[in-house]
């Protein structure tokens, strides 16, 4: 069978870009091989499921109810997302594997077996990202041992977690958990938290998280795993630790697993991620690779704009590229959110910028009295003889949502005087502004 389009998975980009096209009289086949993946991964086993796992938390629920409230709203997203494209008379979906028999021909496999045969002179790769696991002694085998999905469906909550890895990832769970009561351990090779953050940031998160009562064993490498009964065992070069469940968030990689790309042409990066151009194809000139399995920053949100990329190839007059997209904001949802845009002062001062930093304390900020929340602290870095905004660090309630204004800022050139001078509504976090531009 002929199609305009084949895409292979269902994230936010591939399934964007067919609705867009279907709605435009392509016809477009999507092929997802899981139906619980409807929609992609944000939805179904990562943005949505933990951030609903944390507002629920944050709101002092229990771990039974934050579970099923975090079921009811994947089920209707998962349902709403694949009616959406299903509903469309111009796109077919396919709940099979897929692999490539060439550049322009995808395999429809059951099981083992090839079902059926499409082709397309346009192919679209948006098979996502998978956990990270480390090859450490004994991990495939322990039980109550869970990546960042796996965690999420747990029926029960631990009394005791250790967690693998300090970073994004897991930090948000590492909050979530300790919000619920669980004694948390974090094992981790790196000396400290966000390494790559500002220092103040950095160590403002770490102080926090020890205050709500982490446990944090750094510089430390993890050499095998067991079970005590149900109990996980964690050995270390530094000591050995108990507990009842183990979280591994240790990153994930490019899921290209199956797909035979080098049938179709299509190579891989040094770090197995499908190697694309600024324009997103691949060393296959027809076939494109969107979201997470290109590599690079794993957000929803820049696959979205990985669909407006494509979609501007397809239908546009391909002037969209990964290179003119502008700053990229992004927030770690740990208790209270840190959000960042741009480079922190000692990256800037690394790029022989002379800068200007801001620093207000939440606790200066009169929206902390209205939240009965005084941790973290803002910071911003200004081109000193520019006036130019080079980026923020915000650590501190709703920092999610105002790192959106300076990105605006940091994208259309608007002075860090006109951030300092700008009116804002009261009492509000936003205007901290006035002081943190005020450099």
């Amino acid at each position: 069978m002929s199609y305009d389009v084949i895409i292979i998975g269902f994230g936010k980009a591939g399934k964007t870009l067919a609705g867009a096209l279907g709605s435009d009289g392509k016809k477009v086949a999507l092929i997802e091989k899981s139906s619980k993946m409807y929609g992609g991964t944000c939805i179904n086993v990562a943005c949505i499921p933990s951030k609903t796992l944390i507002e629920e938390a944050g709101r002092g629920q229990s771990f039974k109810d934050a579970m099923d409230r975090k079921i009811d709203v994947v089920n209707a997203l998962n349902k709403k997302n694949y009616d959406n494209l299903a509903d469309n008379e111009k796109v077919d979906v396919y709940t099979n594997t897929a692999r490539f028999k060439d550049s322009k021909t995808v395999e429809i496999l059951d099981g083992e077996d090839v079902k059926e045969e499409f082709t397309s002179e346009t192919i679209v790769i948006n098979t996502g990202a998978k956990s990270n696991i480390p090859g450490i002694e004994g991990i495939d085998t322990t039980k109550n041992i869970f990546d960042s999905e796996g965690i999420m469906e747990l029926d029960h909550q631990p009394d005791s977690l250790v967690v693998l890895g300090a970073g994004y990832i897991s930090l948000e769970f590492i909050s979530l958990f300790t919000k619920l009561g669980t004694k948390v351990t974090v094992i981790d090779r790196a000396e400290h938290v966000l390494i790559k953050e500002d220092k103040d940031i950095g160590t403002a998160v770490y102080d926090d998280l020890v205050e709500a009562g982490v446990e944090f064993v750094s510089g430390t490498e993890t050499t095998k795993v067991s079970n005590d009964g149900d109990s996980v065992v964690v050995e270390t070069d530094n000591a050995t630790f108990k507990a009842d469940a183990m979280l591994v968030a240790t990153g994930r990689v490019p899921n290209t697993e199956g797909l035979a790309l080098e049938k179709a042409g299509v190579k891989l990066d040094d770090d197995g991620a499908v190697a694309v151009d600024d324009n997103l194809r691949t060393t296959a000139e027809n076939i494109y690779a969107v979201g997470d399995v290109k590599g690079g920053m794993q957000f929803t949100y820049i696959s979205l704009d990985d669909f407006r990329i494509v979609h501007d190839q397809l239908k546009g007059d391909g002037g969209r590229t990964t290179e003119n997209r502008g700053a990229v904001p992004y927030t770690v949802f740990i208790d209270p959110p840190f959000s960042k845009v741009g480079m922190t002062a000692s990256q800037a001062r690394k790029k022989g910028h002379e800068v200007l930093e801001g620093k207000v304390p939440v606790k200066e900020i009169p929206r902390h009295k209205v939240n009965n929340d005084e941790r973290g602290v803002f910071k911003a870095v200004v081109d000193k003889e520019t006036d130019k905004v080079l980026g923020a660090s915000l650590y501190g309630k709703g920092s999610e949502e105002i790192i959106n204004i300076i990105k605006l800022a940091i994208d259309h050139d608007i002075p860090a005087t006109v951030l300092k001078n700008n009116i804002y509504t009261h009492p509000t976090m936003a205007e901290s502004f006035n002081n943190l531009f005020d450099v």
